[in-house]
Parts: C-alpha cells; sequence; structure tokens
C-alpha cells in the first residue's frame, strides 16, 4: 500500500516527521518498505502562461514561445519542442538560475541560433512522473508566477507499506489512519460522507443467483455526466502520489475511493447494459473480452456479472470491454459489492489475475462499507462531472453477509503472554483508538471489532493488538524463567541422529514452503484431506501441504536443470491433513536421481534401482538398533508411484509410508527426464525405539547352516524370514539371503532361496544334535506355510 503522508494527516492528527512516522509504523506492524519524495528536488521553477507560439525559423520542431512568468510586465521568450506547446495553456517555467536536480542549473542559451530565457519542463523532467510526451498542463486557474512547490504542495512524502494478508484493512488511506490513530495516541479525524440524494428515479433490477458468493450488492445510475470534464488536480495528484495515473473521472473517482475507503467499485455504461444485473455463477459456452482486450471462458467456477445477455464483468477482479465507460458515456452504473474472499481468489487464481481490485477482495473488504463507498463516488463524479443521481439499488441476502462475533480477553492472561503489566486504562484506550466495542467485567473485556478488522477472531489476536499498539520495545527484557521437565532419550533415535544418517549417505537437506500450489499436490495426487488457506501469500501458495513429496521433486528438478546430474535430497516437516479435525504429522521424505554412486574409478557405473531407495530405509531403521521389529514391504497400487517398483511400508500391521520409484505421469508433470526413486516415512514411528539394553558376548562359536529352497514368485523373502525367525527359536542369531536363482531348469513361476542360518549360545558350544532338530523345524515350517520344497 503507497500513499503521500499530507493525505494521511487530513484523516488523523499527527504532527511527525517522516522518519518518526515510518518508524512508528513499522514498530506496530505495518513494515515501511520504501520512503520517497513525491517530486525530485527543485527550485526556481514557477507557474507560466504561453501567450504565443510561433515556427523557430531555424528548425522545423522547434517553436518560439511567449511567456508571461507573472513576474512583471516583461514577457519571455523561450524556445521549446514539445508537440503540445499551445497559446493559452499553463505550465512550469524553470527560470534562469533555476535548479533542477542536484546538478543542473537553467542558463540563458541560443538553440539554433535564437536566444531562450528559460526552459518549459514535462511532469518527467520534475520528477513527477516517467510522462515526458510533453509539457506538464496545469489548470487553467493556476495563479501566474506562483512557485510551482508550493502551488502543488510537493514538499510531501511518500511511503510504502508491506502488509501482511490478514491486514486488508490497512489497504486504504482509512484504515491507516485507525491504526496510526492507535499507534501514535492521536486523534482519528475520519470523513463524514452524506448521502446523497436521488434526483431522479431511474433504477435497474437487480438479482443474486449465488448469495453465497455475493451477499450485497448496490448500484446506483447517474445520468448526464459531462464525460470530457478534467479530473482536478487535487485527485490527479493524490492519485499519481499512490501510484496510478489519472485516466478519466468516472476511472479516476472508483480509484480514489479505493485508495480512501478500500472499497472497489466499478462503473458501467449504462447504455450497454441489457434489462438487468444478475449476480451469478458462469454458464458452459459463455466467454468475456476483459478490459485488457483478451478473451476469456466464463465457466461455473467464475462468479459473473451479467445482464440479460451474457457476463459483462468477473466479479470482483475486471470488467468487460463491451460494457466499459469510454470517452462518449453520459449515463453509467456504479457497482458496489461485497464478494466472499475465497470465491474471488480461486477465481483469479484460475485465471492468472492481480488486480488492485482482487488484491483487495481475496484479502477481503468490509462487508459494511458498500453504501458508504457508493455515496462518496457519487457525490466525487457530481462534482467533477455533474450528472443527475437515481436512488441506491440493494440487493442482498442478510443471513451470508458475515459479522464479527464478540471476543473474550483476560486481563490476567494479557499479561501473563505479553510478560509485563499493562494496565486497565491503557488497554481500553487502545481498544478505543482501533475502533473495538469493549465492554469490561469481572477481569476481562469483551470485544466486538470494527467491520473491517475481520482477521479478530480468537483471544490472542486481542493480545497481538495490544501488544503492538503499546510497543513491542515497552515490553522489560527478562531472562527466561520456569520448569524444565527431566527428558530421557533412550525411547527414541535424536532427530540430529536421522539427519546425520541421511547425510553420510549423500544426501543434502532441504527445507521447502508448508504452504504449496494445489496443483503440485493434483500432480501427485495428494490432493484430497487438503486444508486450503484463508488469506494465502499468492495464488501459488493456497493451500497447506498433505506431502513433502511435491516441494522435494519440485527442488530436484530445479538442480537437474542446472546440470546437476546425481541429485540426492531429503526433509523432515510437518504435512497436514483435513478430515473432521485438522491433523498435523512429522514425516521425513527423500528424493534421488542418477546413478547409484559417486563418479570413480574403482566401480563401475550403475543406475538405481528399487533396492538402493529399500536399503535407505533399512538404513535409517537400522538406528533402532531392534533387529526383532521387522519391516514389511509389500507392493501396493499407489497412484504416484511406478506400478512394479514401489512398495508400501509396514510395521508391527500399522502403515508407516512407501518407497520406490515415482510415476513417470509425475515426473512429465514436472519437467524431469530421468528416473527419481523416493520415500516418505512417518517420522515419529522412525525415531521411536524400546530402550537399548546391554547383553553379554557370547565366548563360544556360532554354527552356521545353509540351506535351498524352492519357492513361487510371489513369495516374498519378508516372509521367509518371518517364517525361519519364529521356527528356529532363541538360538537363532542371524538369517541372511545369499543367493537367488530363476532359469530354466526351475519349474515356472518358481525361484529358488539360499539363505544362511546363523546359531549361537551364550552359556556353551552348540552341536549339531541341538541345530540339527532347529533345520529340520524351519524346513517343516517352510513348507508347511510357504509351500517351500527343500533342494538337495
Amino acid at each position: 500500500m503507497q500513499f503521500n503522508v499530507e493525505w494521511l494527516k487530513k484523516w488523523v492528527a499527527i504532527d511527525l516527521d517522516t522518519a518518526e512516522l515510518s518508524a512508528r509504523l513499522t514498530a506496530s506492524g505495518l513494515e515501511v518498505e520504501s520512503v520517497k519524495p513525491v517530486a525530485d528536488d527543485f527550485s526556481g521553477i514557477v507557474v507560466a502562461e504561453i501567450e504565443d507560439c510561433r515556427p523557430h525559423p531555424n528548425a522545423d520542431k522547434l517553436q518560439l514561445c511567449t511567456v508571461n512568468a507573472g513576474s512583471s510586465a516583461e514577457h519571455l521568450q523561450i524556445v521549446c519542442g514539445a508537440p503540445n506547446a499551445r497559446a493559452g495553456i499553463r505550465v512550469p517555467l524553470a527560470r534562469i538560475g533555476a535548479g533542477i536536480g542536484p546538478d543542473f542549473k537553467v542558463k540563458s542559451v541560443k538553440l539554433r541560433g535564437v536566444e531562450s530565457a528559460g526552459m518549459l519542463c514535462s511532469a518527467k523532467e520534475l520528477g513527477l512522473s516517467d510522462d515526458h510526451s510533453g509539457l506538464l498542463e496545469l489548470p487553467q486557474d493556476a495563479p501566474i508566477g506562483a512557485d510551482l512547490r508550493e502551488y502543488l504542495s510537493l514538499d510531501d512524502t511518500t511511503i510504502e507499506v508491506d502488509l501482511t494478508p490478514n491486514r486488508a484493512d490497512c489497504l486504504s488511506i482509512r484504515g491507516l489512519a485507525r491504526d496510526v490513530s492507535a499507534s501514535c495516541s492521536a486523534d482519528y479525524i475520519g470523513l463524514d460522507i452524506p448521502a446523497v440524494p436521488a434526483v431522479i428515479n431511474d433504477r435497474l433490477p437487480i438479482r443474486l443467483e449465488s448469495p453465497r458468493d455475493c451477499p450485497r450488492y448496490a448500484a446506483r445510475i447517474i445520468r448526464g455526466i459531462d464525460p470530457c470534464a478534467p479530473t482536478p488536480l487535487w485527485m490527479a495528484e493524490t492519485l499519481r502520489r499512490c501510484g496510478l495515473r489519472s485516466i478519466s473521472p468516472v476511472v479516476d473517482v472508483t480509484n480514489y475511493v479505493l485508495l480512501e475507503l478500500g472499497h472497489p467499485m466499478h462503473a458501467f455504461d449504462l447504455d450497454r447494459l441489457s434489462d438487468e444485473i444478475v449476480v451469478r455463477r458462469g454458464r458452459e459456452g459463455e466467454k468475456l473480452v476483459l478490459l485488457d482486450e483478451s478473451e476469456v471462458e466464463v465457466d461455473e467456477s467464475t462468479l459473473a456479472i451479467c445482464d440479460s445477455a451474457g457476463p459483462v464483468a468477473i466479479a470482483g477482479i475486471m470488467g468487460g470491454l463491451n460494457s466499459a465507460v469510454s470517452e462518449s458515456t453520459t449515463d453509467i452504473l456504479f457497482e458496489s459489492a461485497y464478494f466472499n474472499p475465497a470465491t474471488i481468489m480461486v477465481t483469479a487464481r484460475d485465471y492468472g489475475m492481480h488486480t488492485d481490485a482482487s488484491h483487495r477482495y481475496e484479502r477481503g473488504v468490509d462487508p459494511q462499507l458498500q453504501l458508504t463507498a457508493l455515496e462518496r463516488a457519487s457525490a466525487l463524479l457530481i462534482e467533477i462531472a455533474g450528472g443527475e443521481p437515481g436512488p441506491v439499488l440493494l440487493a442482498e441476502e442478510p443471513a451470508d453477509i458475515p459479522r464479527n462475533q464478540p471476543v473474550s480477553l483476560r486481563h490476567d492472561r494479557l499479561n501473563a503472554i505479553v510478560g509485563h503489566e499493562i494496565g486497565k486504562d491503557t488497554v481500553d484506550e487502545i481498544f478505543s483508538r482501533l475502533g473495538m466495542d469493549a465492554t469490561w467485567c469481572d477481569g476481562s473485556w469483551t470485544v466486538i471489532a470494527p467491520s473491517n478488522r475481520f482477521d479478530i477472531k480468537i483471544e490472542e489476536d486481542l493480545i497481538e493488538e495490544v501488544a503492538r499498539i503499546s510497543g513491542y520495545d515497552e515490553i522489560p527484557e527478562a531472562p527466561p524463567s520456569g520448569i524444565l521437565a527431566t527428558r530421557t532419550t533412550g525411547h527414541e533415535v535424536s532427530l540430529g541422529q536421522l539427519r546425520g544418517a541421511l547425510c553420510a549417505g549423500g544426501y543434502q537437506e532441504a527445507i521447502n514452503y508448508s504452504f504449496i500450489d494445489r496443483r503440485q499436490l493434483e500432480n501427485v495426487h495428494h490432493a484430497d484431506q487438503v486444508l486450503a488457506l484463508a488469506n494465502p501469500l499468492s495464488s501459488d501458495m493456497d493451500v497447506m501441504r498433505t506431502t513433502l513429496l511435491p516441494g522435494l521433486l519440485t527442488s530436484l528438478a530445479r538442480n537437474t536443470r542446472r546440470q546437476q546430474n546425481r541429485v540426492r535430497l531429503f526433509e523432515t516437516g510437518v504435512v497436514f491433513l483435513q478430515g473432521d479435525k485438522l491433523t498435523e504429522k512429522q514425516h521425513v521424505a527423500a528424493v534421488a536421481a542418477g546413478d547409484a554412486w559417486p563418479e570413480q574409478w574403482g566401480v563401475s557405473a550403475r543406475a538405481m534401482d528399487f533396492y538402493d531407495i529399500k536399503g535407505e530405509v533399512e538404513r535409517l531403521f537400522s538406528l533402532r538398533g531392534d533387529d526383532t521389529e521387522q519391516l514389511l514391504f509389500e507392493a501396493g497400487e499407489l497412484a504416484w508411484m511406478h506400478p512394479g517398483a514401489s512398495a508400501l511400508i509396514s510395521l508391527k500391521n500399522q502403515s508407516i509410508g512407501w518407497c520406490g520409484a515415482v510415476h513417470p505421469k509425475v515426473l512429465k508433470a514436472l519437467g524431469i527426464k530421468k528416473a527419481v526413486f523416493a520415500f516418505e516415512l512417518d517420522l515419529n514411528t522412525l525415531l521411536l525405539r524400546e530402550v537399548p539394553y546391554a547383553k553379554p558376548i557370547s565366548r563360544f562359536p556360532s554354527i552356521r547352516r545353509d540351506i535351498a529352497v524352492l519357492l513361487e514368485n510371489d513369495v516374498t523373502y519378508q516372509e521367509v524370514k518371518n517364517c525361519i525367525i519364529s521356527a528356529a527359536g532363541s538360538l537363532l542369531e542371524k538369517v541372511l539371503v545369499f543367493d537367488q536363482y530363476q532359469g530354466n531348469n526351475l519349474k515356472k513361476g518358481y525361484k529358488s532361496l539360499a539363505i544362511g542360518l546363523i546359531f549361537k549360545n551364550v552359556s556353551s558350544t552348540l552341536k549339531d544334535e541341538d541345530v540339527d532338530p532347529l533345520i529340520e523345524t524351519v524346513v517343516s515350517d517352510l513348507e508347511q506355510r510357504l509351500g517351500a520344497q527343500l533342494r538337495g
């Protein structure tokens, strides 16, 4: 939000220099991004009138202007090349000796052999704007000879504040003034906006077919305006200082009200509307040419302003070209409406559009401001361009208009959170200056925020308001206090250990935003249970992530596009699942692309495969130091994973994640041209472990028995291993597979596994008669439970 200080001072009684005002704004949470003067440094520039223009005798594109500077009866001769130089206009004149900028002084010079006693100036030369198409034309009542800086009140400063999405109330001078009134303990002046009486009785029917999207729509017909009326200098200058250029009286009035009150408005050419105004969703096949001359389809996802013939505007974003006000428009319809912020946010994102109107509507506007804004715009337009106003036309659905609910604030809670005592009188004054209706009873306030402060929902919001207005720098410094709870780490693997293990495996840690584009989640088939943000920072950060995968894949894609052929990234963080209630879960995920090993001379290059990523998961679980709990990898249907090269992971019959190759369609959507392997696990399960305890090391030798069994291909090694462990008993120390064979000499659909079983006893040396019965039991169980056959 950009504004000029002198305009702010008309709304709030402050007497601060720019530096102090900027400091107060930033300290109260309205961060000042830039401060700059409204005009460049110049002196000696006066208002002058061109009385005569004639061609230069030696140059086709120059003119000799006779100029009245008002200082004496003597007229000055100025050589000028501006295309709009003509008799009768009043323009800025830099007289001899005038200074423009730090280094330039105007001198008497000869231009093509003719003496020029000064310089007529454009807006760009004075640092007022980038317009250098011609001389800056001043109003005809500008006093000749007056100092231009004083006449235009150019000893002013522009301040731009960077607002967080929840502070839409400060997207106007009115809202800023209310906040400055509180933070600077200054009187709020405000503005009395009386109703404009109707002169004619012209009406246009209004229907709300989608009241949840637009619960209030106000309008007014004004006939007989002068389309050629000039915008007054004070309004054009105010718009310029706030970053907008003057276009026409109707457009300038709507922009002025937008900046002054924070309410977007739109004006239609009444003669181009048919029969009625209908606020509804678009329909299949409808199209609209917008003001920027682009054509868009208006389907059911779009809220549109329509007449009987079809859409004439995209609600809250941009009007249509065919119904726009032009240089010949004399009859208009003013629109002032309240739109659901979520509706406008989605529509603006879908069309990839961002306008001053959508910027405010998607953050929320005051739901009670529509009639006030309409009256203000009507009065300004009639003052500038004349016209006869009709009555206010209003269609509304009161049940769908949001209203602020009472919020309680406990005094002791306030002081406990802030960390020092803030007196009741101080809090009362803060609430009063912020326009809040606060009542005190039994040690707490019940507060109803003004309609433009829809960000006040809970007690903590009020605590923040009191803290920032009273001043964060007023909070005394104090060392942390409290009682630290004892904590044992034996039951868990530390997050540092996990990160260290991944870094040791060649992975680098990535940190991505928790809020992402919904389309990213749709790409990886995780768009259900999504929590949408009420006030997103931008349209591509509109939902909370339900998985860590999109952020990691986006980072991997960015690296591979920059010639990084082998990429390993991991991230730990929170994912958000919206069901009956919001659930937050800690996850760890990783992505990998490229060769299995870094390039080297000792090992030939090999592409990464499923077993590499599976091994990474097993290596992380080995940090738990527990051999009794077995991970189970099972094939499953995962839409974002490659079929046949992915697995669901479970522990104690509880799903804890997945791993494998990412589906080629997902990679294509992200522009990734090589295979990517990934995993994502529940972090809390991964970090939880039994308390480790010391075991005696056996002084006796172990015995190893190798067996080879024939199994059907769909029998997993995990099933074989679980069967062996349950059958072999406590003497079994380790199970390992050292060969797998599938060939023509085996039955079709079968495989051979060679398995080593290692037995050991901590109290005596094992003998064959101790181990042989165990091997027989193992083989018998494999045959009965898995259909295995012992091979010779």
